[in-house]
């Protein structure tokens, strides 16, 4: 039989193996994490066959449109995809990893009928994201209006950011990458590796943090990042957070704040890619932002949602991010703004997870990024 002190040691062992196995050790600071043997949903493909897609948006009808990053806008109808892809979209340039990108629907769609979009596009060998909206009438797109163009273009086929997120008062938040030029990343005089935040029609608004100030662009509202592909609002607490690609490591969760400079490359968790050297002075440096959480080993973050829906209720104000690196989706516990855990889903089950959405209807939707990629739905 086993003595009382043998029985504490066996329940200790067993607890401190469930603490390991669930919660990141360093403070909730991601580092090696467990796979998941989740059985709480089931997989249901709404849409195969899309090429690369990107990004994807519910209209009030519940038809969705899906961005591919060759330059096509998909629409589903009643849970079919439509064979013709929506025409009348601006020059599209697919280079590297840009193309056709994010989609966003304007707070008031159902009075205005504005549709926002982020691509790359430019002139030559020089290109850069931009951003445009325009209206949905008999499958095309009309009344163009260009927003927001990059400056300046380049010829990296590189870090293009990019998606779009309104906030509570209809600001517009379009996130870039360094165009794989780092220290672009710290010129406020450039709009690479920052945060932009503009009116719904493209104006500036007159309280962003670098308002009026000579040799900075007015647009910018953060600065200092690598390669933003995820960011969503707290609908609970009006906060934006976002993500973005380190290098060899140091992928970043960030909270936002206006005027803050978050670091890249001066700062990073990250390694330079092959050698495995430092990048930049180190970790820390007074006036430069820590990130929320950070995963080492990369996991190539992309796409990202605040769960708030009544089908999993238990993962009420969870986020979810997708992994292209490790082909799952990784979702995170939240004690206000402090990551407490992570679980690990679908390792292996779908592939490269590129856009992470909650439906109107509460479910989970997920799109692939391959040449024959899915959008799939998550449900009880």
């Amino acid at each position: 039989m086993l003595t009382m002190n043998m029985k504490k040691l066996v329940l200790l062992t067993v607890f401190i193996s469930f603490i390991v196995l669930y919660i990141s050790p360093h403070d909730g600071i991601a580092g090696s994490q467990s796979s998941s043997l989740d059985k709480r949903f089931t997989i249901t493909t709404i849409a195969d066959d899309l090429q690369h897609p990107w990004g994807m948006t519910f209209l009030p009808d519940g038809d969705i449109l899906v961005t591919e990053r060759p330059g096509r806008l998909r629409i589903i109808k009643q849970g079919k995809l439509q064979s013709e892809a929506i025409s009348s979209l601006p020059s599209i340039a697919a280079k590297g990893q840009g193309g056709l990108l994010d989609v966003a629907l304007h707070p008031e769609y159902t009075k205005n009928g504005w549709i926002y979009f982020s691509y790359v596009s430019g002139t030559g060998n020089r290109f850069g994201t931009e951003v445009g909206r325009g209206r949905l009438v008999d499958n095309q797109i009309v009344d163009w209006q260009p927003l927001f163009s990059l400056q300046p273009k380049s010829s990296s086929g590189r870090h293009f950011g990019s998606r779009l997120v309104f906030d509570r008062d209809n600001y517009l938040y379009i996130t870039l990458g360094d165009r794989g030029e780092r220290f672009r990343a710290q010129d406020l005089n450039d709009h690479a590796g920052s945060l932009i935040r503009l009116h719904d029609d493209g104006s500036i608004p007159a309280d962003n943090p670098f308002i009026n100030q000579p040799g900075i662009l007015a647009e910018i509202y953060s600065y200092g990042h690598r390669n933003i592909q995820g960011a969503a609002l707290n609908s609970q607490t009006g906060i934006l957070w976002i993500h973005e690609h380190g290098p060899q490591g140091g992928d970043e969760l960030n909270i936002i704040s206006a005027g803050e400079n978050y670091g890249w490359p001066v700062i990073t968790y990250g390694k330079e890619y092959g050698s495995g050297d430092d990048i930049g002075e180190g970790t820390h440096k007074t006036g430069m932002q820590q990130p929320a959480y950070y995963w080492i080993p990369s996991i190539a973050p992309s796409g990202m949602a605040f769960y708030n829906g009544d089908k999993f209720p238990a993962w009420r104000g969870n986020l979810f991010v997708g992994s292209l690196k490790f082909r799952l989706l990784v979702r995170l516990e939240l004690d206000g703004t402090k990551v407490v855990a992570e679980e690990r889903l679908l390792k292996d089950k779908l592939g490269r997870i590129r856009d992470v959405e909650v439906g109107p209807d509460g479910y989970i939707y997920l799109l692939t990024d391959a040449e024959n990629g899915k959008l799939v739905r998550l449900q009880p």
